[in-house]
C-alpha cells in the first residue's frame, strides 16, 4: 500500500504547527534564591529554614492592640486620604498596565480596513479611467515560539506583584508612622500634666518665699531660688508646646490634610497626682502596650512588604533574561489579509471581487555587533543584583527586628528601675519639705529634691514612650506585628520573653 504524499504547502504547515506545539521559553526558570536563616530570632533555638516571602495583609488592624479609638481612627483617615500612599496606588495601577500591554502580544493583531480610488491612465494615445472600491480584514500574529512574550508576561507580572507590595509598605509606613507621631504626643500630654501640677506648686512656694522674706524669716537667696525653679520650669514646659505642635502638623499631613485644620485634643487631666506606678503603665497615657510573645518566630519576618517584594523583583529580573535570550532566535510572522475589491460598489461583494492572501516571513540577525550579548550580560547583572538586594533585605529586617526586641527587653528593666528611683524621689522631696519646714534644712535642699523628683518623673514618661515607639517599630519590622494566637495585649508594660 502506497501512502499519499503531502502536498510541499500542507507539509510546510504541519511542520510550522508542530514547531508552534513545541514552542519553548528560553532563559532559565525562576527558582527562588536559597538563604538560609534562623526559624526564630537571636534568643530562640530551633533549626534553620529556607527564607519564603509571604504577602502581607494590608488589612490586619494592628493598631487595635493600642486600645485607642482616636489613633483607630486617624489611621482610617491615612489609608483613605494619604497622598503618598495615593501615589503608591497610582504605581500599581500603572503595573497592572504594563502586565496587561505585555499580555496582549500573545495575540494577532487585526485591522479594518476600506477604500475608494479613480484612476486615469494613458497608453498609446488612449485615455482610460477606472475606479476601485476596497474593503477587508488585514491580520498579522508573531507566534511565541522563543517564549518572549512569555517571559515579558512573567517580569510584568513579578513587577506588578513587587508593585502590589510597594503598595502595602508604602500603607503601612505611613501608619506606623503616624503611630510612632500620635503616642509621642500623648506621652507629650502627660509631661504637660507633670509640669501643670508641678509649675503650679513652684508658684506657691514662690509666693509664699516672697512673703516669708519679707516678714523676715527667710533670706533673699531662697525667694531667687524659688523664682528661678519657677521660670525654669514654664521655659521646659514651653518647650514642650512647640514638640507637640510639630508633631500635630506631621499628623495633620499623614491624614491629608492642611495644618491649619487639624488639632488634637489633649488628654484629660488626671484626678490623682502621677505615682511610680502610673507612670510606668502605658495606663498613663490610656494606651495598652502589646506584649511580645516568647519565641517570636521568623516567619512573621517574611510578611515584610519589602522582602516580599524584593524576591519578585529577583523573579521579573530572572524572566527579563529570558526575553535578552529570546532575540537569538529569529522572528516568524504570519499574515493574512481578505476582503473585496471592484470597479463598483454594485459589484463589490460579488464572488469575483473577493480577494486574499497568505504569508509567512522569517528574520534573524546575522551580525549586531554585540548587541545581544551586551542585552544579555546587562540582564544576567541585573538579576545578580536583585538576588543581593532582596538577601540584604533579608538581613536587614532580621536587624530591625533584633534591635527592637533588644530595645524593649532593656527598656522593661529600665522602666522598674526607673519607678524605684520616681519613688525614692519623691519620698526624699517630702522629707525635704518637711525639715525645711521645721528649720533643720535650707531652701536650696528643698529645690534640689523638688528638682530630682520632677526630672525623674519626666525621665519615667519619657521611657514609657520610648517602650511605645519600639512596640511600633517592632510592628513594623515585622511587617505588620503578630496575631492574637502569638501575643496578648496587657495594659502593664510588660515585654518579658524577649
Amino acid at each position: 500500500m502506497v501512502l499519499p504524499v503531502a502536498p510541499p504547502l500542507s507539509r510546510a504547515a504541519l511542520a510550522l504547527a508542530v514547531l508552534l506545539l513545541a514552542g519553548c521559553a528560553v532563559g532559565p526558570d525562576y527558582v527562588r534564591p536559597q538563604m538560609d536563616v534562623p526559624a526564630a530570632f537571636k534568643e530562640t533555638a530551633g533549626p534553620w529554614k529556607t527564607a519564603a516571602p509571604q504577602t502581607i495583609d494590608a488589612d490586619h488592624p494592628w493598631w487595635d492592640a493600642y486600645g485607642d479609638s482616636t489613633l483607630n481612627a486617624l489611621i482610617a483617615q491615612a489609608n483613605a486620604a494619604n497622598q503618598n500612599i495615593r501615589v503608591a496606588e497610582a504605581q500599581y495601577r500603572e503595573a497592572q498596565a504594563i502586565t496587561a500591554a505585555a499580555r496582549a502580544n500573545f495575540y494577532p493583531t487585526i485591522g479594518l480596513n476600506a477604500g475608494a480610488g479613480r484612476a486615469q491612465t494613458n497608453s498609446t494615445g488612449t485615455v482610460k479611467r477606472a475606479t476601485t472600491d476596497t474593503l477587508g480584514l488585514a491580520a498579522s500574529w508573531e507566534p511565541d515560539i522563543w517564549g518572549a512574550v512569555r517571559r515579558s508576561v512573567e517580569a510584568g507580572n513579578a513587577g506588578e506583584q513587587a508593585s502590589a507590595d510597594d503598595l502595602a509598605g508604602a500603607r503601612l509606613s505611613i501608619q506606623t508612622t503616624l503611630a510612632q507621631d500620635y503616642l509621642q504626643i500623648r506621652v507629650i500630654d502627660l509631661e504637660r500634666e507633670l509640669y501643670a501640677s508641678t509649675t503650679a506648686a513652684y508658684a506657691k512656694a514662690f509666693e509664699l518665699t516672697q512673703h516669708q522674706y519679707a516678714a523676715g524669716t527667710v533670706l533673699r537667696s531662697d525667694v531667687a531660688l524659688a523664682e528661678s525653679q519657677l521660670k525654669t520650669a514654664q521655659a521646659q514646659a514651653v518647650d514642650l508646646e512647640a514638640q507637640r505642635a510639630q508633631l500635630e502638623h506631621a499628623i495633620a499631613v499623614l491624614t491629608g490634610q492642611a495644618p491649619a485644620s487639624f488639632s488634637l485634643s489633649p488628654l484629660e487631666s488626671p484626678s490623682q497626682p502621677p505615682t511610680a506606678e502610673t507612670l510606668s503603665s502605658a495606663a498613663a497615657v490610656h494606651l495598652q502596650l502589646p506584649v511580645t510573645p516568647a519565641g517570636l518566630p521568623s516567619e512573621l519576618l517574611e510578611r515584610r512588604p519589602d522582602i516580599a517584594g524584593a524576591e519578585r523583583r529577583v523573579q521579573a529580573a530572572n524572566a527579563n533574561i529570558g526575553v535578552a535570550k529570546a532575540a537569538y532566535y529569529p522572528q516568524i510572522v504570519l499574515s493574512a489579509s481578505g476582503g473585496f475589491s471592484a470597479a463598483s460598489l454594485a459589484t463589490l461583494f460579488n464572488t469575483p471581487s473577493r480577494v486574499w492572501s497568505l504569508g509567512a516571513a522569517l528574520a534573524q540577525t546575522v551580525f549586531d555587533g554585540g548587541l545581544r550579548k551586551a542585552h544579555t550580560d546587562q540582564a544576567v547583572a541585573a538579576y545578580d543584583a536583585s538576588v543581593a538586594q532582596y538577601k540584604q533585605t533579608v538581613l536587614g529586617g532580621f536587624q530591625q527586628v533584633e534591635d527592637n526586641l533588644a530595645t524593649l527587653r532593656v527598656l522593661d528593666s529600665e522602666s522598674a528601675l526607673q519607678a524605684d528611683a520616681v519613688r525614692a524621689a519623691q519620698l526624699a522631696e517630702r522629707l525635704a519639705v518637711s525639715q525645711y519646714r521645721a528649720g533643720t534644712a535650707t531652701y536650696l535642699s528643698v529645690v534640689t529634691a523638688q528638682t530630682l523628683s520632677l526630672t525623674n518623673q519626666r525621665t519615667a514618661a519619657q521611657v514609657l514612650g520610648r517602650q511605645l515607639a519600639a512596640s511600633v517599630s517592632l510592628i513594623a519590622a515585622t511587617g505588620g506585628g503578630w496575631n492574637a494566637a502569638d501575643a496578648a495585649v496587657a495594659a502593664a508594660p510588660k515585654t518579658s520573653g524577649n
